[in-house]
């Protein structure tokens, strides 16, 4: 398996470190949708809000069919309207990132799909994300048209 230049564990390493930044920086400005539903619904209603589209999964979930339809569907959409898309394959980690172990309530976090939206306020400037988003196109330009990220565990 020849590995490509362009997908270096340096850079990989930064996209990660830039993902964890974004998610960090987008919550407690309350610009964090977690859960399928929600970001279908999110997405319905306001997609030219929505800065980046992130589906996550563990080992065990490829074999759950109906997740597998809600991410087919979730990505023909924000292919449709050119919203950026990553996977991720480690919701737990991701749930560390978005505190509360992945409890929301008392209730565990739907971390399937998370989607960051921008802030109405401002037009957000974040570097994190241009670098994120920047991994986003140029993977489409290597047909790679949802790119998976590998969070390590910390």
């Amino acid at each position: 398996m020849s590995s490509h230049p362009a997908l270096s564990y340096d850079r990989m390493d930064t996209v990660t470190k830039a993902l964890e930044e974004v998610l960090s920086s987008a919550l407690p400005q309350g610009c964090i949708t977690v859960g399928v539903y929600e970001a279908a619904k999110s997405l319905n209603v306001d997609p030219d809000n929505v800065v980046l589209c992130i589906l996550a999964t563990d080992d065990e979930d490829v074999k759950d069919v109906a997740l597998q339809i809600h991410f087919t569907l979730i990505q023909a959409f924000c292919c449709e309207n050119d919203i950026n898309i990553l996977r991720v394959n480690n919701t737990r980690r991701l749930a560390e990132i978005l505190g509360g172990g992945g409890k929301q309530g008392g209730e565990p976090m739907d971390l399937h799909c998370v989607l960051v939206t921008s802030p109405h306020s401002s037009s957000w400037k974040d570097p994190a994300l241009s670098k994120v988003n920047r991994f986003c196109r140029e993977s489409r330009c290597m047909d790679q048209w949802v790119p998976i990220i590998n969070l390590p565990e910390r």
